[in-house]
């Protein structure tokens, strides 16, 4: 049975790409992304899985 772990990232509008790439270099796959509990940013939703 697979085992993942999750977390959650905000993200700055002008650089959503370098910070996706980044994480998705570490393994991460988005999963989402949200509106910030503020209403102006976004929070992305990242899983991988647990080695």
């Amino acid at each position: 049975m697979k085992k993942w772990e999750y977390s959650t990232i905000p993200l700055i509008i002008h650089a959503t790409k370098q910070i996706l790439d980044q994480w998705g270099d570490d393994g991460w796959e988005l999963v989402q992304v949200v509106p910030g509990p503020d209403g102006n940013g976004l929070v992305a939703y990242l899983k991988r899985e647990k080695n």
